[in-house]
């Protein structure tokens, strides 16, 4: 084993993960989606090299990785119109059927469950066991609803139209492809766009396995400009799924509203932790270093600790240690070859650009008068000698960021904590509702009536008690409150309802322009 000059055991890439090992290993299992320089493109039941690439580069280490095949529109539009062709033959395939299809293929998404796990290293930079996760969670959750379906899709049908999903780079496994999935299963084609950020050879692997078995899949890239009049507006489309920010999901609402379609967008909103007479230390400090998983870059992380002034100091004293713990470094990084992939609690941001707006974002707060509580290096990162680590953001944590700062009302989507003091529960609750509507809030109190008070004035469609709440699997309803939702909800038997038709004039659980229905 080498050592670096301060005795530091210098590190080494594991043998058989680099992105040219999982390239060739692209090319062995699915030759008909990749060619030998590019992914390429699934519609109308067929791959194709059309589309422009784009070059790109892997937030672990800077280095090249297959770009997207950007499409024109209307190349877009040919796509969309022969997905349509699709759906109407599949909605009529038996759902016993279905179902030996969707499990042939989570079969062979089990098979390549290693494979899977090492592009989503590659493209967005998580860490091996956040990967695995992820690739494991759509399989498991989509099995669930093979179990289901039945009862699920009682009375029922397809959609006239297939489904369009539009989704974001940070969980394209247990997210977009378990949800293409279940849309399938409940007789609809589906269409996905890959994300303009990261996720194409692990979603291209993905949609190629299910295509083998018939699953009418249709995968394209392109930028959201050039493909929204096709993947939003076009009257083939029965609904739109979209996870992302605001003001794209704002821009997909209006569209969708002026169209009366069928929608799900599941947006944004700043997760909020709030404190208040509270004495269980030792329980918080140990959760803290959980909240960073994946660097805070998914829809349920909490940014925002609101705590009662009066026990900051006794706060400060659990939350510190724990932040100073956390582990980041290159995913894929060892001392000696045998060695498993490290344990990290996370690797880079989605890209460099990310980085640099986040920490200019932190510089500007502190500008302004927010107050650094503690500042992680990344001299302490695991790192391979030498390389590139402009995607990289040590943890931060900011007292009271200043209103000006987009740190203060929106959610950061990196390793940065900001925290605001309160002296009153009407302070306390402003302060957590402060970004109009969240997916997940917690509220550490010692007194359950206190919980039981304060948490229904939370506006977030899950609160915790001293505990962390997620997205959710298989059973669990998942939605949102204000503008960090619009349409259906999703989740358990609602993902199904929200892709199918029931009795005429139904009212879908979900958040909507004139009602509001959670269940």
């Amino acid at each position: 084993m080498a050592s670096s000059r301060n005795g530091t055991p210098t590190l080494t890439l594991k043998p058989g993960t680099s992105w040219s090992d999982a390239w060739q290993r692209c090319l062995a299992v699915a030759p008909e989606a990749f060619r030998d320089d590019r992914v390429l493109n699934l519609w109308d039941a067929r791959w194709q090299a059309d589309g422009r690439p784009l070059p790109a580069t892997s937030p672990v280490d800077g280095g090249p990785i297959a770009g997207p095949p950007r499409l024109a529109a209307d190349t877009a539009h040919r796509a969309v119109h022969a997905s349509l062709d699709q759906h109407r033959s599949w909605r009529h395939i038996s759902l016993p059927e279905r179902r030996a299809r969707v499990t042939a293929t989570l079969d062979a998404l089990c098979e390549h469950r290693e494979l899977l796990s090492l592009l989503l290293v590659h493209e967005i930079g998580k860490p091996w066991r956040l990967a695995q996760a992820d690739v494991d969670r759509a399989i498991d959750g989509v099995r669930w609803y093979v179990d289901g379906i039945e009862d699920m899709l009682d009375g029922r049908s397809p959609l006239d139209g297939p489904v369009s999903n539009i989704a974001s780079w940070n969980y394209p496994m247990s997210v977009l492809v378990h949800a293409m999935l279940v849309q399938a299963l409940a007789g609809n084609a589906v269409i996905a766009k890959t994300p303009t950020d990261g996720g194409l050879s692990c979603l291209t692997l993905a949609c190629a396995l299910a295509a083998r078995e018939g699953i009418p899949v249709t995968l394209v890239s392109g930028s959201g400009s050039d493909l929204s009049e096709a993947l939003v507006r076009a009257p083939e489309i029965g609904c739109v799924s979209f996870v992302g920010g605001r003001d794209t999901g704002a821009r997909i609402a209006t569209a969708v509203a002026d169209l009366g379609k069928r929608h799900i967008l599941e947006q944004e909103g700043l997760n909020a932790w709030g404190i208040w007479n509270y004495s269980d230390w030792d329980a918080l400090g140990a959760v803290i270093p959980k909240l960073f998983d994946y660097g805070k870059q998914r829809c349920t992380a909490y940014p925002r600790f609101v705590v009662q002034r009066a026990l900051f100091d006794d706060f400060l004293a659990a939350y510190l240690p724990a932040v100073r713990s956390i582990r980041l470094g290159h995913p894929l990084a060892v001392e000696h070859p045998d060695d498993p992939l490290p344990a990290l609690d996370f690797g880079p941001l989605i890209n460099a650009a990310k980085a640099k707006e986040l920490t200019d974002q932190v510089a500007e707060a502190v500008d302004r008068g927010a107050v650094p509580l503690h500042r992680g290096s990344l001299a302490d990162g695991h790192f391979l000698p030498g390389q590139d680590t402009g995607a990289y953001v040590a943890p931060v944590t900011l007292l009271n960021p200043p209103p000006s700062s987009p740190l203060h009302h929106a959610e950061p989507f990196g390793p940065v904590d900001t925290i605001v003091l309160v002296d009153t529960e009407a302070e306390l609750l402003a302060a957590m509702n402060a970004s109009n509507g969240a997916l997940v809030a917690s509220l550490s109190t010692d007194d359950r009536e206190t919980y039981e008070r304060l948490s229904p004035q939370i506006r977030a469609f899950k609160v915790g008690r001293g505990k962390p709440r997620s997205r959710g699997d298989r059973e669990e309803l998942f939605g949102g409150f204000g503008a960090s939702w619009r349409g259906a909800f999703v989740g358990g038997e609602l993902l199904v309802k929200a892709v199918t038709v029931g009795e005429p004039g139904e009212r879908l659980p979900g958040n909507f322009p004139d009602y509001q229905l959670n269940a």
